[in-house]
Parts: C-alpha cells; sequence; structure tokens
C-alpha cells in the first residue's frame, strides 16, 4: 500500500511523470492470497471504506478502482491523506457484487455500487441502455490484462483492470486519450469482459479510468469494467467529457 497525495481522481493521468501511478490511497490485503482475492474481487467501486486505525479513524472515504491482482485504490479527501500513515487500516462495505439489471438482463454488471449507479446519468432510448462516457477506445488499444493469470487463476472483470496501449501518440491525441483523467468513464468497443477480457465484434464495455499512462510497451491508462453486454445495440455510450468518478462521488 501507499499514499500518493498530489494526484486523485478528477486529475489528468497522462503526460505526467510517473509510470502506473496510483491515486489517493493503495491498500492490500496481503494475508494469504485467498483474503487478497476477496478483498479485490468483492469491493465496488463507490463502496463506503473506513480508516479504523491511527490519526484519521472514523474518516470515510470510497473505493476508485482496481489495479493488477492486489492493489485497490480509494479516494479520501486531503485533510483525511494528510493524517494517514503507511500502516493504517481500512474497512470497505462491500456492496454490489451479484447487481443485475432486470430491464437489460443481457449486461452483465461489475464492480459497481448501486447507490453510484443511481447517481450516474445513464438514459434509455429504444431498448438501450446509455452510460456516458468521455471518449471510446478501439479494441486494438487494450493491452496489458488480456488472458493474465494470477496465482494460478485469471483476471475476470471483477479482478484487477487491463491498460490501454498508448505507444501511438497519435492515435492518443485523435481519439482524445491525451487528456484522459483519473476516473473518467470509457467505452471499450468490440470489448466482452462478461467471463474475462476478450475481442469479440459488437460487443460493448464501459470502464472507468483507475491509474496513469506507462511507458511499458502494451501498458498505458488502466480500466476497470463497470458492465458489459455481449449483444451489439443494447449497451451503448453518450459523449459526456465531465463523465468522472468525482462528479457523481461527491453526491454521495
Amino acid at each position: 500500500g501507499g499514499i500518493t497525495y498530489n494526484f486523485n481522481i478528477g486529475d489528468p493521468c497522462m503526460n505526467i511523470r510517473g509510470d502506473h501511478i496510483e491515486p489517493g490511497v493503495t491498500t492490500s490485503n496481503l494475508r494469504t492470497p485467498e483474503e487478497e482475492r476477496a478483498y479485490l474481487i468483492y469491493s465496488c467501486i463507490g463502496n463506503t471504506a473506513k480508516v479504523i486505525t491511527g490519526d484519521a479513524k472514523g474518516r470515510t472515504g470510497f473505493v476508485t478502482g482496481k489495479h493488477g491482482n492486489s492493489h485497490l485504490m480509494l479516494y479520501f479527501d486531503p485533510d483525511t491523506l494528510n493524517k494517514l500513515s503507511y500502516d493504517d487500516r481500512f474497512l470497505v462495505k462491500s456492496f454490489g457484487m451479484g447487481l443485475e439489471l432486470p430491464d437489460y438482463p443481457d449486461i452483465a454488471v461489475f464492480n459497481l455500487d448501486p447507490d453510484l449507479l443511481d447517481r450516474i446519468e445513464t438514459r434509455e432510448e429504444m431498448g438501450s441502455l446509455l452510460f456516458p462516457v468521455v471518449t471510446r477506445i478501439p479494441s486494438r488499444l487494450l493491452g496489458s490484462g488480456k488472458g493474465f493469470t494470477a496465482q494460478g487463476a485469471p483476471l475476470i472483470a471483477q479482478w484487477g483492470d487491463y491498460d490501454i496501449m498508448t505507444t501511438d501518440k497519435d492515435e492518443c491525441r485523435r481519439l482524445g486519450l491525451d487528456t484522459l483523467k483519473f476516473g473518467d468513464f470509457v467505452l471499450l468497443e468490440d470489448e466482452d469482459n462478461t467471463y474475462g477480457r476478450t475481442h469479440r465484434e459488437g460487443s460493448v464495455s464501459i470502464g472507468v479510468i483507475v491509474h496513469s499512462d506507462s511507458l511499458l510497451m502494451g501498458h498505458g491508462p488502466g480500466v476497470t469494467t463497470l458492465c458489459t453486454c455481449r449483444k451489439p445495440g443494447i449497451l451503448r455510450g453518450y459523449d459526456d467529457p465531465g463523465a468522472n468518478l468525482r462528479k457523481y462521488l461527491t453526491k454521495l
């Protein structure tokens, strides 16, 4: 775990000095592989996180992302960050595992607190559910995280993230990726996350940016999946440059 003081959700995640920067507070449960996996899988973005030790005891924040196979990121206000220490402990109130949308049974939902979903400005249009997104990511740009296994288990959509490859800077500028922020909502084209991460023509996934850009080949800003649909036309996005976790978490 660790604390990043100068970057949090809503801040730029591109063109900064650092690699795979995780905003806010990074936490892990490293006692056993099983407990570590449970902490990451059952926690959902938007869940309440409470400090239970140290000078910031009793302060609350929110889950904002999952990275790799062990890192859960939490948002806290600046005053709370300055009261935290490296060995503080946190209690995440898990809420959201198994969430279903009865009106849209073909959409699988992951990692999303139902209270947060209620605050996201979704739209319904002729049998489709539309999420606000800042941009659309072609499947060809999704790299690290596909097909990866950790501790002998595949990385399912409820566990970690995968990266947008940003080596082609001209393509990044064309798609607006050079202005991405921590917490931005993005649409992943032709990406099916139902049982893992794979290319499937016509599928759509919605995700949130959880860590910064990278210089490594096959890597870049990380995306944790919020929902996915194999069938074309049911899950869609609409353009909203302000579609960011910070906009919705401040309403909780």
